[in-house]
């Protein structure tokens, strides 16, 4: 029997790539002699570097372009070759549209929003809480991955890096004054869904100023875009801090994120990223639900107000005052960063027992 070729559409954020990588672990380990392609967009792919999981990636063209710009796409994927097996990870009509445009022989997806004449084989989400449905994403990625066949191989996070991309990062290090023996934590206060996810930049410093007094180095992350946010956390600081926002590319990011005692972030992507590398984190939740993220929560601290009634509203900006996130106390977080400080240290005390165990049995 020839392998089968087997096209994976990609989530469109980062977090939401991250948490689907137990489904592609769990493809890869199902169909290890089918080629397996990811499609998604251009500036998310780096994410993957060196992960085993796929034979091919391929950049999405038509994101936001439209239906002609869709169109086009899908005759581009004809042409490359026909795909046995669509896997849609996105409960968009877009996304199944492609496929069917371009012949895939079996699509497999959720049947939300009335989408699902668009699928081959609809796929209910077994347990989804409320009116919005929310899932944990990796249980959702799971779920298609089961139904073609492929049974989870593990619900963990898993993130790589290649060693162009830890030079990079040691590269930008070093040209920001990082002493790299010295231990870090790291300030994410962005979020690319928009400023409701945003706690406030002051709030930020304080706890940058407290991890200072802990006797650490403060790097302050940010994509492209957000050099002027970071920039607010570090004046508003009265430690100093290296800005990085604006100066990592997605693989180095993922290199310094490897690198941390700890993360301080929004409920954004750098979140997922900490995760995947086993990095304690501690996250502010406002406008969204931790429902949608509730796997993988063994190393990250949890901050949000039970006493606001409108949230989850899952608005890009406020509407009123942005209570959610402006009740949450710095003192809060720096107990919480304080936590994730603790369990960091004793993962080092884990990690040292074992090489000292090793290194006794081997004499």
């Amino acid at each position: 029997m020839s392998p089968r070729r087997i096209l994976v559409r990609g989530p469109n954020w980062l977090g939401d790539l991250v948490m689907s990588t137990p489904g592609f672990r769990a493809l890869r380990e199902a169909f290890p002699a089918d080629h397996i392609t990811l499609h998604a967009r251009a500036e998310l792919l780096p994410l993957l570097e060196g992960a085993p999981w796929f034979d091919a990636t391929r950049p999405l063209e038509s994101y936001h372009r439209g239906l002609p710009a869709l169109l086009g796409e899908a005759r581009a994927l004809r042409r490359s070759g026909s795909f046995d097996l669509g896997v849609c990870v996105p409960d968009s009509w877009s996304s199944a549209l492609l496929m069917r445009a371009a012949g895939v022989r079996r699509i497999v997806g959720h049947a939300r929003g009335g989408r699902g004449w668009l699928l081959h084989d609809a796929v209910d989400l077994r347990g989804a809480a409320g009116a919005r449905r929310l899932v944990p994403r990796e249980q959702h990625v799971l779920e298609l991955a089961e139904r073609v066949g492929a049974p989870a191989a593990g619900s963990g996070l898993e993130l790589f890096t290649t060693p162009a991309e830890e030079q990079r990062a040691r590269r930008v290090l070093e040209d920001r004054g990082v002493d790299p023996a010295r231990e870090r934590i790291a300030l994410a206060p962005g979020a690319s869904f928009g400023p409701s996810k945003h706690w406030p930049a002051a709030s930020f410093a304080r706890v940058g100023d407290a991890a200072a007094e802990r006797g650490l180095d403060v790097l302050i992350l940010g994509a492209p875009g957000e050099e002027a946010l970071a920039g607010r956390v570090r004046e508003a600081m009265r430690a100093p801090a290296a800005v990085l926002a604006g100066h990592l590319d997605l693989g180095a990011l993922k290199a310094v994120i490897r690198g941390l005692r700890a993360l301080v972030c929004n409920d954004a992507g750098a979140r997922h990223v900490a995760v995947a590398f086993g990095v304690p984190c501690a996250v502010l939740f406002g406008p969204t639900a931790v429902e949608k993220t509730a796997w993988n929560l063994e190393r990250v601290q949890v901050i949000e107000r039970s006493d606001v009634p409108c949230r989850p509203c899952y608005e890009r900006a406020c509407p009123i005052d942005h209570r959610c996130m402006t009740r949450i106390a710095p003192l809060q977080v720096i107990d919480a960063l304080d936590a994730c400080l603790l369990a960091s240290a004793g993962s080092r005390g884990l990690a040292e027992g074992g090489r000292r165990r090793a290194e006794n049995a081997g004499t």
